[in-house]
């Protein structure tokens, strides 16, 4: 396969492309690569494939980004947390993706997040410089990995009042200083995945959402259409397993033990004037902190938990009161005024698929303790699993994971690519600020925001909000159904607009998705 430039009209995801696709698939094509998952690991190993020239095929029982890869923090960091755990190749690893999403890959969806740990009288002087230390170190990561200064700023110490300044809402009384960092901050989770499931199809990938795995073998699997309930067998030379929490259903003999993730949302007005993330370490750990994460649409975030998950894995797991719990307590340590429980408007968890590899000696290792390194694992079928891991390594996971299923079929292809792929709308900062559009829209399409800001403009009702206090217009979600596959309410709604957190505003935006669903059209002509 030559390695033309795509069209742009081969970026885009339709529901024409993807029965057509399907079609082809039933009627008997067999493709180099079959990827199970369109989380941002799945999506990554299709482009990964496509970019070297191999067929592929991607699938996924719902939508783009509809597990783990949507219920994240949003970071891209640096892995300082796996330093001062003594994970040091996690560590360098994390750093290293960093910067190759945040200087060549993704560079419009990726922006650098300023960081405070405020030092309180919960803090001894000798854990303030231990923390001092490990930000240097973590500069350090940022050196080795090539990441350059003016991506991200380096760390550096704040007197009380510059503390304050940059975080109004934490407690003044016993304060004496805070340190300053930096990381990065997607706009958007579920946007990183679209981006690279995009740039995959634009390479010549089957991304095909709505279609289960029913069974997996080394050469292929028989899968559904969950929207027709047609039965067909996909054939193919190699096979990942991408499937995360779900990926031991798949294959025998692989073993996860899930860690749950949970996220409070916060209106801003709770937290008035805070423009930079907080670190606030959890009592008795050294390493552990709640995160405090401002969001561009004015919402903040507060996380993280990391609770062993027993039972079956549920599609859209259920944040459990005792999680809401421990973070409020965590967050109120810091602050001057404490935030309550009816101050939730909305919480979110997603599940870590954390390979259980401990030995069975009834210790009760905490998930927290388990290594975020990724683990590629073969079946005896010649079947390659990937998981572990987190969003930050997705292309290097999806690499490796490629690889191993390259190796374990005998097959060869071109080197992987993906380290230096733009993916779609990927622009330098100067280029995006250059372009006349609101800046929130160049932040989650990066190039693509022109002609997005131009339905807008043709139709003024499109640059109506889908509900109040929600920032996605109904421009979006017809974009989101012309571009980026978005087949049914549900995708616009949970995909896009992220209301399905602050239910209050679920009604409205669910009018409008239908509306979008019925004036989307045309299609824009495919591949």
């Amino acid at each position: 396969m030559s390695r033309t430039e795509p069209s742009p009209a081969s970026f885009s995801l339709t529901a024409a492309r993807r029965t057509r696709d399907l079609d082809r698939l039933a009627a008997g094509t067999t493709v180099d690569v079959l990827v199970i998952g369109l989380g941002a690991t799945g999506a990554g190993a299709a482009l990964d494939a496509a970019s070297r020239g191999l067929s592929v095929a991607a699938i996924d029982a719902h939508d783009l980004a509809f597990g783990t890869s949507r219920w994240s923090s949003k970071l891209i960091h640096g892995g300082l947390r796996y330093l001062a755990s003594g994970q040091l190749g996690v560590a360098h690893e994390s750093a290293v993706e960093r910067g190759v999403l945040m200087e060549r890959t993704a560079p419009h969806l990726v922006r650098a997040q300023p960081f405070v740990l405020p030092l309180t009288s919960l803090t001894s002087r000798r854990n303030a410089a231990l923390a001092q230390a490990g930000l240097r170190a973590g500069d350090l990561l940022r050196v080795s990995a090539g990441t350059a200064r003016r991506t991200l700023p380096g760390p550096r110490r704040l007197s009380a009042v510059e503390t304050l300044r940059t975080a109004p809402g934490l407690r003044p009384h016993g304060l004496y200083g805070g340190l300053l960092s930096w990381d990065g901050q997607l706009a958007d989770d579920a946007r990183l995945v679209t981006a690279i499931a995009r740039t995959a199809a634009g390479h010549g990938a089957r991304i095909l959402t709505r279609t289960r795995a029913l069974s997996v073998t080394g050469s292929g699997a028989l899968v559904r259409d969950e929207l027709t309930g047609q039965e067909i067998t996909i054939r193919a030379r190699a096979v990942v397993n991408a499937a995360g929490v779900w990926a031991d259903q798949l294959v025998d003999g692989v073993k996860l033990r899930p860690s749950r993730g949970t996220h409070l949302v916060l209106r801003g007005s709770t937290l008035p004037g805070l423009t930079a993330g907080l670190h606030i370490p959890v009592p008795g750990e050294t390493s552990r902190f709640v995160l405090v994460l401002p969001q561009g649409d004015g919402r903040v975030y507060v996380g993280l938990t990391d609770e062993p998950v027993d039972g079956p894995v549920q599609d859209e797991p259920t944040p459990p009161e005792s999680d809401i719990g421990f973070l409020l307590d965590i967050l109120n340590t810091a602050l001057d005024t404490p935030v309550h429980r009816d101050d939730v408007v909305g919480a979110f968890a997603g599940l870590r698929p954390l390979l259980d590899d401990a030995p069975d000696d009834g210790s009760g290792s905490r998930t927290s303790d388990i290594s975020r390194r990724h683990a590629v694992l073969t079946s005896s079928e010649g079947v390659v699993t990937i998981v572990g891991g987190k969003l930050t390594t997705y292309r290097r996971m999806a690499q490796d994971a490629l690889d191993a299923a390259l190796a374990a079929r005998g097959m060869s292809a071109a080197p992987c690519r993906t380290a230096r792929l733009p993916l779609v709308g990927a622009a330098s900062p100067a280029e995006l600020a250059a372009l006349p559009v609101p800046r929130r829209l160049l932040a989650r399409y990066g190039t693509e925001a022109t002609a997005l800001h131009a339905l807008g403009e043709a139709d003024p009702r499109l640059r109506e909000p889908v509900a109040d206090g929600v920032e996605t217009t109904r421009a979006e979600l017809c974009w989101a159904v012309r571009h980026e596959g978005a087949l049914d309410e549900s995708d616009l709604l949970d995909r896009r607009t992220r209301v399905g957190l602050v239910p209050a505003d679920r009604a409205a935006a669910l009018e409008a998705a239908r509306e979008a669903l019925g004036t989307a059209a045309p299609e824009p002509a495919g591949p």
